[in-house]
């Protein structure tokens, strides 16, 4: 969660969105991450931005400058060209809360799903990750695109609820969670998620944790444990 997404003065605030939840969903976030260091998880985190001379948005030909938020709030706001989702900004930046440890992957990404465009696939192919769990903002936007991309490359995702925020209205997060659980993926909460991993530090049976997962998801059948990512 970068305070673009985040923070007072940051990008979604600036667009006349409310960022006022987003203190719950960090702090949700953060135990979530904590919760899966403790269980021996890999963390890994996506960030959005692009360079300062906007080499990287996509060009004439693409849709992107003309729809991303932040592209084109730079453009109609000439005194905040370069200063949002730009790299070396603040708005660019993970908020201090949940800043990465030293070993856990950080990737930037130009388009909203996390796959597009990155190598994010090849890092979790690497590590024999196939379940993921996603957290972050925005629910409807970034997330909810990374996570179908993800039913799409052949991994299992859970959306945790609590975990993240929409850009929008509470009915837009139930639409997410309707989409998710529907069509694309699995839904749980921190407070489930995290008794799972508990459980399974205590009982090396990595099927425990699954099968406490699954009892506490929402969506059809399927394994619901999870690696994070997002």
């Amino acid at each position: 969660m970068q305070n673009a997404f985040a923070s007072k003065g940051g990008m979604l605030d600036l667009a006349g969105i409310d960022v006022e939840p987003a203190g719950r969903t960090i702090e949700k976030a953060r135990v979530l991450a904590d919760a899966a260091r403790t269980a021996g998880i890999p963390v890994i985190y996506l960030v959005m931005g692009y360079a300062p001379d906007q080499s990287n948005t996509g060009g004439e030909e693409s849709p992107n400058p003309r729809k991303e938020l932040a592209l084109c709030l730079m453009r109609e706001r000439p005194e905040l060209m370069g200063k949002l989702l730009t790299y070396g900004t603040w708005d660019f930046q993970i908020v201090d809360e949940l800043r990465p440890r030293p070993d856990e992957p950080v990737i930037t990404k130009t388009r909203y799903s996390g796959f597009a465009g990155t190598n994010l696939d090849a890092v979790l192919r690497e590590r024999g990750i196939r379940y993921l769990l996603l957290a972050g903002i925005a629910s409807n936007v970034c997330v909810e695109s990374t996570l179908r991309d993800a039913y799409f490359h052949e991994y299992w995702p859970v959306m945790i609820e609590d975990a993240t925020m929409p850009a929008g209205t509470p009915e837009i997060q139930q639409a997410t969670v309707y989409n998710v659980t529907t069509f694309f993926g699995w839904v749980s909460t921190v407070r489930d998620v995290a008794r799972a991993l508990h459980a399974a530090t205590i009982d090396p049976n990595v099927s425990n944790a699954r099968v406490a997962l699954k009892r506490r998801s929402r969506g059809p059948t399927g394994p619901e444990r999870g690696r994070e990512a997002g």
